[in-house]
């Protein structure tokens, strides 16, 4: 079983809730004069940021994940956590005088979302480097500072670590060029069905293209599922019924979690795809990033019951 490095953002999560249409509340005629603002009666705070909540998932399926990131002054509460889940933070880079990035949420009745983000010690994500030492043998780029984004995919591909690129909302930071590259470097690319139209925009290219020079491409879509794209081959993942429909941040972090997971066993592309979909739906039945939990027994007969039979087996 190879070892996951996963980068990307450890943040603080404000979610609020919107109990609301924000469709009932935006004339798409005067969006050029924009001024709205949303009563949010429930907030809450979380642990989240693409890196911690992939580490988190892959923690509760029984790997032991290798969780870099750079992080700010205000982080104790979260260290602490890390320790009392057993992740280990020995790569999380402390940076003085910042903020731990902060994600400020609001969700509306049909799960859209609208959110601020406040990047503070991602922006120096570049100060962390991928070394041969640190004994990673699959590695996911996640959305983190850009200057750092672009370092990471160079070292992995100079040290033969096969990664997946996981642009996310970063996308809008990179250059046609920028995008292309990292595309070249990596083995593996996952978007959303949004992120995947703002792909092909931004770089001229279709996914299906794109698809031949990678090992794999994988686009969310939602409540429709997941589709896998591959040099000669197009899977269908459907999704797995939640047992509640409750929040939608940190689904695609779950999804790509199971991913990682069947990436580095080795397992089939439906098949990974399928324990993906598992984790997505454990996650959005539940509020927050991190308050789903589960054992890795748990998730085997939650993946038998979905679709016949178990890869662990």
């Amino acid at each position: 079983m190879l070892r996951t490095l996963i980068t990307g953002s450890v943040a603080y999560d404000t979610i609020m809730v919107f109990p609301d249409r924000f469709r009932h509340h935006l004339l798409a005629d005067q969006l050029h004069i924009l001024n709205v603002c949303f009563l949010t009666p429930e907030m809450r705070r979380e642990y989240g940021g693409t890196a911690g909540n992939i580490a988190y998932n892959l923690k509760l399926l029984g790997d032991d994940p290798l969780l870099m990131a750079t992080v700010g002054e205000d982080v104790q509460p979260y260290l602490e956590r890390l320790d009392g889940l057993g992740i280990a933070r020995d790569l999380l880079l402390r940076v003085a005088g910042q903020f731990t990035a902060q994600a400020f949420i609001t969700t509306d009745l049909d799960d859209n979302q609208i959110t601020a983000f406040h990047p503070g010690a991602m922006n120096f994500s570049h100060h962390n480097h991928v070394t041969p030492q640190l004994g990673a043998g699959l590695a996911i780029i996640g959305p983190d500072g850009k200057e750092g984004m672009l370092q990471h995919a160079r070292e992995c591909a100079e040290h033969g670590v096969p990664f997946l690129f996981d642009p996310g909302q970063g996308m809008p930071m990179f250059s046609a060029d920028e995008l292309l590259e990292m595309v070249r470097l990596a083995d593996y690319l996952a978007v959303n069905d949004y992120e995947g139209k703002l792909l092909e925009e931004k770089t001229g290219r279709r996914l299906e293209d794109l698809a031949r020079e990678l090992r794999g491409l994988i686009v969310t879509l939602g409540a429709k599922g997941s589709l896998i794209l591959t040099d000669h081959q197009r899977h269908e993942i459907p999704c797995v019924a939640a047992e509640a429909v409750l929040d939608p941040t940190g689904c695609g972090d779950a999804y790509r979690a199971g991913l990682l997971y069947g990436l580095a066993r080795g397992w089939d592309w439906p098949t990974s795809g399928r324990l993906a979909a598992v984790l997505g739906a454990l996650k959005i039945a539940r509020r927050g990033a991190q308050n789903h939990s589960f054992t890795p027994a748990d998730i085997e007969a939650r993946f038998r019951s979905a679709f016949g039979y178990s890869p662990w087996s």
